[in-house]
C-alpha cells in the first residue's frame, strides 16, 4: 500500500498598499502632493521653498521608519499620543460595583463592551441561545460552545478531511446573511477538580469498604494536580445596519432571524473536527467572561452549576475593578497581556503547526488563542484579489532587479487570483494571544513561554502596547470587529 505525502498549507497573503519603496498609498499621494507645493511656491520665494522642503523630509521620516513588525514611526506616535491622553484623562481605570462609579452598582464589562447588552431566544430546536448586541456598531453576536475531538490518535487522512471541511465552512461565511465576523476562541486553564469531585461523591455506595473510600477521596484530591481543560468556542457577527435586504434590525429583529440559522451552522462544524457543537445560553456565557476577568471564581462557579445554577446576569459579568497599563491589563486578581498576529508562517505550514501553542503551559494559569475572521462576499473578494495581483507587480518592477521575495509575492498573487477565480473562498483572518497569570512577577515568565510558542508555530507575534484592555476584550468570545472600533478608518491605516 502506498502512503500518501503529508499535506502542507499555505499561500496567505497579508494586504498591502501600492505606494513607493516602504511608503503606502497616503504617503506616496503626501510626498506627491508636498513636491507640487514646494514646486508652485519656488515661483515666489526660494527660501519658503527650501524651507517646506526641510518640512516635508522631517515629516516623511516618521513614515520611512519601521519596525520588524511592519508598523511605522507614525503609527508608534499616534499610539503614544492616544494613550499618554487616555491615561491624562483616567481612561486606563475602571471601577464598579457598590462602591464604584456604575450606576445602580452593577459590574459591567469595560472598554468596547460597556454598553453592550445580553439577550436570549430560542432557535429552531427550541434550544435557548444568548445574542450579545453591541450598540455601537450595531452588531449582534451568537456564540456556539464545541466539544473538540482533538487530534491524538488520529490518522492524517482524518485531519486533512476536517481541515477541508473548516476551509468549506469558513468559505460558506461568504454567503451567509449579514454576517461581518466570525472567531474562534480556544481557552486552557486549570483544571478545578469540581466535576471529578461531583461524580465520585455521587457513585461511592455507603457501605463501600473504608480503603476503597480513601481511595476515592485520594483520587478526588490529586488527580486534578496538573491537569487542565480545553473550552472551544465560536462566535459569529451578524451586523443589523439598514444596509442590507431588508432595513435595520434590532436586537428582537435578529434574534428572530438567527433562530432559524443557529442549528445549521451548529451541525456544520461536526464535520470540522470541532464535535458536537450547540449554542451558549446567557447564563453560560455571562459565567465564561466572569471567569476570564476573575478566574479565582472559576471554582465556585462550578459549584454552583452543580446546585442548580450561578444565575449570573450580564451586569455581574464585569471586573469590579481593572487598570490597564501600557505592556499589560490587570483585572480583578489577575494580570493578562495580549499579543496581536503581525505575520502568518512563511511559506508551507502542517495540520499541527499551533498545536503547541494552544496546549496548556505550566507557567500560564490561563491562555486563550483567538483566531478573527473576516469572510469577504464574492464581488468584493475578486476585487481583492486582482488589487493585491497589480500591486504585487507593481512593488516587484519598482527596482532594476526583482527580489526574490518580489517574485514569490506575485506567484502567491497570481495563485490567490486563479483559486478565487474557481470558486475558493476569500478570508481575512488574525489572531489574538492572551496569557493571564494571577502574580506581577509571572508576567515576563508567561512573556518568555508565549515568546518560545509562537517560534514553534512559526508566528511573528506583537504585544499589544497601548491597547492591553481592548486586545483582552477582542480575545473573549464577544464577537467585537475591532476595525468597526477605531477612530481612524481601517483603509486608511492600511494606507500609511
Amino acid at each position: 500500500m502506498s502512503q500518501s505525502a503529508p499535506r502542507t498549507y499555505g499561500n496567505w497573503r497579508q494586504p498591502t498598499s501600492p505606494g513607493l519603496g516602504r511608503l503606502g498609498l497616503a504617503g506616496t499621494a503626501v510626498m506627491f502632493g508636498g513636491l507640487l507645493v514646494i514646486a508652485l511656491v519656488m515661483y515666489l520665494s526660494w527660501m519658503l521653498a527650501v524651507g517646506l522642503a526641510v518640512v516635508l523630509g522631517i515629516g516623511m521620516v516618521p513614515m520611512l521608519v519601521t519596525d520588524r513588525h511592519g508598523r511605522n514611526g507614525l503609527q508608534w506616535m499616534t499610539a503614544r499620543t492616544a494613550w499618554s491622553s487616555g491615561k491624562s484623562k483616567g481612561q486606563h481605570l475602571y471601577r464598579s460595583g457598590p462602591l464604584g462609579r456604575i450606576p445602580v452598582g452593577t459590574c459591567r464589562l469595560p472598554g468596547l463592551a460597556a454598553a453592550s447588552t445580553l439577550h436570549e431566544a430560542h432557535d429552531a430546536y427550541g434550544r435557548p441561545f444568548a445574542i450579545l448586541s453591541v450598540p455601537a456598531t450595531n452588531h449582534h453576536t451568537v456564540v456556539l460552545t464545541c466539544s473538540a475531538d482533538g487530534a491524538s490518535l488520529v490518522d492524517s487522512d482524518q485531519i486533512d478531511t476536517w481541515v477541508a471541511y473548516w476551509g468549506h465552512w469558513l468559505s460558506q461565511l461568504a454567503h451567509e446573511p449579514r454576517l461581518v465576523a466570525a472567531s474562534v476562541t480556544v481557552e486552557a486553564a486549570p483544571d478545578t477538580g469540581e466535576r471529578l469531585r461531583r461524580e465520585v461523591e455521587g457513585n461511592i455506595a455507603g457501605d463501600a469498604p473504608e480503603l476503597s473510600k480513601y481511595v476515592l477521596r485520594e483520587v478526588v484530591e490529586t488527580y486534578p494536580v496538573g491537569s487542565a481543560q480545553l473550552a472551544t468556542r465560536v462566535a459569529l457577527t451578524y451586523s443589523g445596519a439598514g444596509v442590507h435586504a431588508g432595513g435595520r434590525k434590532t436586537a428582537a429583529d435578529m434574534a428572530l432571524e438567527l433562530g432559524t440559522r443557529v442549528p445549521g451552522l451548529a451541525n456544520g462544524l461536526q464535520m470540522t473536527g470541532a464535535g458536537p457543537a450547540r449554542p451558549m445560553g446567557a447564563e453560560e456565557l455571562a459565567e465564561a467572561v466572569r471567569v476570564a476577568y476573575d478566574p479565582s471564581v472559576a471554582g465556585l462557579i462550578e459549584q454552583a452549576r452543580a446546585t442548580g445554577g450561578s444565575q449570573l446576569t450580564w451586569n455581574e459579568a464585569g471586573p469590579i475593578a481593572s487598570q490597564e497599563s501600557w505592556d499589560h491589563y490587570r483585572h480583578d486578581g489577575a494580570f493578562s497581556i495580549t499579543w496581536s498576529m503581525s505575520e502568518a508562517p512563511r511559506g508551507e505550514v502542517y495540520a499541527n503547526v499551533l498545536t503547541r501553542l494552544v496546549a496548556p503551559h505550566a507557567d500560564i494559569t490561563r491562555k486563550r488563542i483567538t483566531l478573527l475572521y473576516r469572510p469577504h462576499d464574492a464581488g468584493t473578494a475578486a476585487r481583492l484579489v486582482e488589487r493585491d495581483r497589480k500591486d504585487a507587480l507593481f512593488r516587484a518592477q519598482q527596482g532594476k532587479m526583482i527580489q526574490a521575495r518580489d517574485s514569490a509575492a506575485v506567484s502567491a498573487a497570481d495563485q490567490s487570483a486563479r483559486e478565487e477565480a474557481t470558486g475558493a473562498g476569500l478570508v481575512r483572518f488574525g489572531m489574538l494571544v492572551t496569557a493571564t497569570v494571577s502574580n506581577y512577577e509571572d508576567l515576563e515568565v508567561a512573556n518568555a513561554a508565549i515568546d518560545n510558542l509562537s517560534a514553534t508555530a512559526r508566528l511573528q507575534l506583537r504585544r499589544v502596547y497601548g491597547s492591553q484592555a481592548s486586545a483582552f476584550a477582542a480575545a473573549l468570545p464577544l464577537g467585537l470587529v475591532l476595525p468597526n472600533h477605531l477612530k481612524v478608518p481601517q483603509q486608511l491605516r492600511e494606507a500609511m
